[in-house]
């Protein structure tokens, strides 16, 4: 009898782990293999965890997005792609990625952690579009694929870490410029935390806009890529979070992003903490009031009708 107990319980736990795995699905953005942009080269994808269990991934060269859908006992209908950091050399896909995906569909908001192509001009042309191009085409698949997953198309939007809130901001507020611009690939929403908004010298992440731009400097994508300059009236809602002593991404990004959403009347929230440096995530042990950063997106996600 505790034989067939054991059987029944490990069979269990089998068929557990199996629906826990089949809430996950990676998908290619470009199914038919014709990449944007792209060029033969020998770069090739590297995965490393360190010692701190964060999962680096440098020389992405073909993008994908990981689907964590919501169960259907919980979902709220609402959805969020999300943009790891790492300065567009390389994806912080576990602490800036994956364990947010876990954390929203605890709360019955489906997730899709996007793995987009790191701007190398040996491996692709105009590197710069490169990012932009990656996060639409992926806004686009989960809008068309929104009733297989139970999502409500007027429901999705955007968060982003550091670079990776660049890449969030850009997609807010470039979707609709542009030969490619597409109302499908609009975001309803972003969340940006300790984002890089601007490459404005002084105020921007210089790493990050030396990565996006390559060779290409110039005055004209330096302002084009300055997203607190390409806000619009139609420009979606924000949650911005930032630590003011920040000394990688300075917090004027976020206070000159969200001065921009006031001008237009947008709705926007932003949360400044006196310490907290960069790159947390849900790391704000020994941080002060920062560990109630994660507190205030929920209440805001509840605000705005994304969560029960």
């Amino acid at each position: 009898m505790k034989i067939l107990t054991r059987i029944f319980i490990a069979l269990g736990l089998s068929a557990l782990s199996f629906q826990s795995m089949a809430q996950t699905e990676v998908i290619n953005l470009w199914p038919d293999g014709k990449i944007p942009n792209f060029k033969n080269s020998d770069i090739q994808e590297k995965s490393v965890t360190d010692a701190n269990g964060i999962l680096r991934i440098s020389g992405v060269t073909i993008p994908t997005i990981t689907a964590f859908i919501a169960p259907k006992e919980k979902a709220t209908g609402a959805a969020v792609m999300i943009c790891p950091g790492g300065g567009y050399g390389i994806l912080a896909a576990s602490h800036e990625g994956s364990d947010f995906a876990k954390w929203f569909n605890e709360r019955g908001i489906s997730a899709f952690v996007l793995k987009y192509r790191l701007p190398n001009e040996k491996a692709m042309t105009k590197q710069h579009e490169v990012p932009l191009m990656d996060a639409m085409q992926a806004m686009k698949l989960i809008r068309q694929s929104a009733g297989k997953w139970n999502i409500d198309v007027n429901k999705i939007g955007v968060m982003g870490f550091s670079a990776g809130g660049h890449l969030a901001a850009t997609l807010s507020t470039h979707y609709n410029m542009g030969e490619k611009a597409s109302e499908e690939a609009k975001p309803n929403f972003s969340m940006l935390i300790y984002p890089v908004i601007s490459l404005t010298p002084g105020i921007s992440h210089g790493g990050s806009r030396d990565n996006l731009l390559g060779p290409d400097k110039s005055e004209e994508l330096i302002k084009y890529y300055s997203n607190e300059m390409q806000v619009s009236a139609k420009t979606p809602p924000a949650f911005l979070v930032h630590a003011m002593d920040d000394g990688a991404v300075p917090v004027e990004n976020s206070i000159e992003y969200y001065l921009a959403l006031k001008k237009f009347k947008t709705p926007a929230e932003m949360h400044l903490y006196p310490i907290g440096g960069h790159g947390y995530g849900f790391r704000t042990e020994g941080k002060g009031s920062l560990a109630n950063w994660p507190a205030a997106m929920e209440g805001w996600l509840k605000a705005m009708e994304y969560m029960k």
